[in-house]
């Protein structure tokens, strides 16, 4: 399973139940689809960069988690066709690698 993130942005004029009903149910996407959610960071309402829909602003959610392949096609599938989803971006974190594994590649291809 390979680390992801997804930021949403939900339209402003929803009720405060509605946000958090939302993120459990994207939530309860990765978890349905093999995924474990490691963090839910909730920023709240932002002035957005440019109006979308004709609304100025938007509610900010980052989830951190990791899943296969198809649980974040299934959760990007479900993003596209929910209602008060302005705009997401779900982005894959890459593995870091040391100091020490990058030396080795680079004598192999040497």
């Amino acid at each position: 399973m390979a680390r992801y993130e997804v930021l949403y942005v939900l339209a402003p004029n929803l009720e405060e139940e509605a946000y958090a009903a939302y993120t459990e149910r994207f939530s309860n996407i990765i978890k349905d689809n093999g995924g474990q959610v490691e963090k839910v960071d909730t920023w709240g309402k932002r002035r957005l960069a440019y109006e979308i829909k004709k609304f100025r602003e938007g509610y900010y959610t980052v989830i951190y988690f990791n899943a296969p392949a198809e649980c974040v096609k299934e959760l990007d599938r479900v993003l596209k066709i929910t209602e008060p989803v302005l705009r997401h971006l779900i982005v894959r974190h890459e593995e870091k690698k040391s100091a020490s594994a990058e030396r080795k590649v680079a004598a192999e291809n040497a």
